[in-house]
């Protein structure tokens, strides 16, 4: 990531169920890391929902703990040195952090899929692109190789590969960046997840109010502002959030210098006390230096909670209605 413009999306598709309820709940998820020089909490008690049918964006700059929750949810952490000591990660009302790492396997990839962010090192450089991706009907249905590869074709023709028949034995080193990207997105919808994680899909924010249906602000492993997608553009109510929008470039604006917030994201090791952007804020006062601001509803100049609006600023006020 930049400093400004990162972005993570997670869309869901359709569920066929009886499930009431989010499609994907996250409750009060931490994850550590234990190194040589201390614990680096890197996830600190995040909270969000995806139901069927929508999309969440998740923003935040590198060192957010966007990729962090993602891996979590997907079960593909390195523990060690990762630990998620507490939280819950909720898929079809079902906690997934209480299964065993088989029940994990039956819905990795089946129920829910991942884009990762580097295709290259996630695609093995040995195998075709054919065989890796007709792999997943191989293990998962049973497909015979030649089924597999029919498959595999029609999935690189889903995403506007260029003569997919003849290139479907061609290996990763072959493709563009850009095509290696398209390949991990037809291994996620090989088996037709329920819910699709896709790690730095776009680092344009502008990208991001076209697609999102909500968006959840991270700053230093923490949700710092949800908010349906159209109101968080009119009007942030965290300054983090707001400093994150007028990095946006502008076509009135040709010229002129790009707004950047000042300063670095926290080092985990040693996350400041209080707000943890107390030390980039323009806005701090002694109160963000001592406590730490909990993620509260936002209401409107008439004192009406908004829906689906949520700030952990002691200011929220200020930058929302100022």
């Amino acid at each position: 990531m930049t400093t400004i413009d990162k972005t993570a999306t997670v869309p869901s598709a359709r569920s066929g169920d009886d499930h009431v309820g989010p499609l994907l709940e996250v409750r009060d998820l931490h994850v550590e890391f234990h190194t040589r020089d201390g614990i680096a909490k890197a996830v600190n008690g995040v909270n969000y929902s995806v139901d069927a049918g929508e999309t969440l964006a998740v923003l935040g700059e590198s060192g957010s703990g966007k990729s962090v929750t993602a891996q979590a949810i997907m079960g593909i952490l390195d523990m060690p040195p990762g630990k998620i000591p507490q939280g819950e990660i909720l898929f079809r009302g079902q906690d997934m952090l209480k299964m065993s790492a088989e029940e994990r396997r039956g819905i990795r990839g089946r129920k829910i899929a991942m884009i990762f962010q580097d295709a290259l090192s996630s695609l093995n450089p040995v195998l075709t692109v054919g065989y890796q991706l007709g792999e997943m009907f191989r293990v998962h249905q049973g497909l015979s190789k030649k089924e597999a590869k029919a498959k595999a074709i029609g999935l690189m023709d889903q995403v506007k590969i260029p003569a997919a028949a003849a290139r479907v034995s061609d290996y990763p080193h072959q493709f563009s960046g850009g095509m290696r990207q398209r390949i991990m997105i037809a291994m996620a919808l090989a088996l037709e997840p329920d819910l699709i994680i896709a790690d730095e899909p776009t680092t344009a924010l502008g990208v991001v109010a076209d697609v999102a249906d909500k968006i959840a602000v991270m700053y230093a492993g923490r949700i710092v502002e949800t908010s349906p997608v159209r109101e968080i553009y009119e009007a942030p109510a965290h300054p983090y959030t707001k400093g994150l929008l007028a990095s946006i470039p502008r076509l009135d604006q040709k010229g002129q210098e790009l707004f950047a917030i000042k300063g670095l994201p926290p080092n985990l090791l040693h996350v400041p006390s209080g707000c943890a952007f107390n030390p980039r804020c323009t806005m701090a006062q002694d109160i963000c230096r001592a406590d730490i601001p909990p993620l509260l509803p936002v209401t409107g100049t008439d004192g009406t909670e908004l829906v689906g609006r949520h700030s952990a600023c002691h200011f929220w006020k200020e930058t929302l209605h100022g």
